[in-house]
């Protein structure tokens, strides 16, 4: 009996089974809905079984189609990691990995671990989707990205968070502000000046408000905007000071800005990584995870030397 389908059609239908919905399995394959949808009715016709159900609307694995899903992925997830193993053939793998990202990770933590997995897997494409906390949490526990770099989602019940490191909380200003003189500020003391945050959507915005609820002498902003760099770039062109976590800094050693430690409370935020609980990654997504776990001591202590 010849089985009359190929590898394409096992991850499509891969695909199908993980994400719940043929439009989204079919970008991420790269191919158009209609050439999905004959890749699942070719691998349904040479098995002689129904896997899949599936109207205008929705679609749902079949019994015999959850337990085929099952054995689809161990075999695909077998199959990459023999291939990425072997030194010649892992250098030409192909494929492609979605990370979701917030802005300040993206700049300072993302290219070094992106640089290594390239020298491994030159031929493996790296989307990342750099955007609002909100957003990156959205698009990770709706299976859009593979997994994502994020300081918040520890407390969702469908992520899995792994922390990656714990950063405070710093004023931001200019090196000719009377603040920059200092060892440490309160928040009392920042309070002072004219104050520029970012807006109430922002999940930085959140986490102070959390944890200054109970501060009588909150700085009160006059300015606010939707991103963190936005702000730093406002400060740098004199127009007030900010709070922002120690990673969006820029280094030591720029000639404008500069980071005071803010206390009275000490705040901080922890980065982590994020995935959805139950989801398998493939063998070249747990690798540039694993990648970017690994880095956590070292980072860790590169962002105390720069925030003090």
């Amino acid at each position: 009996m010849s089985i009359n389908f190929d590898l394409h059609d096992l991850q499509a239908f891969a695909s199908a089974a993980e994400l719940g919905n043929f439009r989204k399995a079919a970008e991420a394959v790269h191919i158009s809905q209609p050439a999905f949808s004959r890749r699942i009715d070719k691998l349904e016709e040479a098995l002689g079984v129904r896997l899949i159900d599936r109207n205008t609307r929705s679609m749902n694995l079949t019994g015999v189609g959850r337990d085929f899903a099952r054995k689809v992925r161990q075999l695909l997830d077998d199959l990459d990691e023999t291939l990425l193993g072997i030194r010649e053939v892992g250098a030409t793998r192909t494929g492609e990995i979605t990370v979701a990202c917030v802005p300040s990770a993206v700049y300072y933590f993302l290219p070094q671990v992106l640089r290594t997995y390239h020298a491994r897997y030159p031929r493996i494409r790296i989307k990342v989707h750099d955007a609002s906390a909100n957003e990156v949490l959205s698009v990770v526990a709706s299976g859009q990205a593979d997994f994502g770099v994020n300081f918040i989602g520890n407390d969702e019940p469908g992520i899995e968070f792994r922390t990656i490191l714990e950063e405070r909380f710093v004023a931001a200003c200019r090196k000719d502000h009377p603040l920059a003189k200092k060892r440490k500020v309160s928040w009392s003391e920042l309070g002072q000046y004219d104050f520029m945050s970012v807006s109430k959507s922002s999940g930085n915005r959140m986490l102070l408000d959390l944890a200054l609820a109970g501060v009588e002498l909150r700085p009160q902003s006059i300015y606010e905007a939707q991103h963190v760099t936005t702000l730093l770039g406002l400060v740098e062109a004199g127009m007030g000071v900010a709070a922002v976590p120690a990673l969006a800094m820029p280094a030591a050693d720029h000639p404008v800005l500069a980071s005071v430690p803010l206390h009275d409370p000490v705040v901080t935020r922890r980065i982590g990584l994020i995935r959805r609980k139950g989801r398998s990654f493939t063998p070249a997504a747990e690798r540039l995870y694993e990648l970017l776990s690994d880095l956590r001591k070292g980072r860790r202590g590169a962002r105390k030397t720069t925030a003090t």
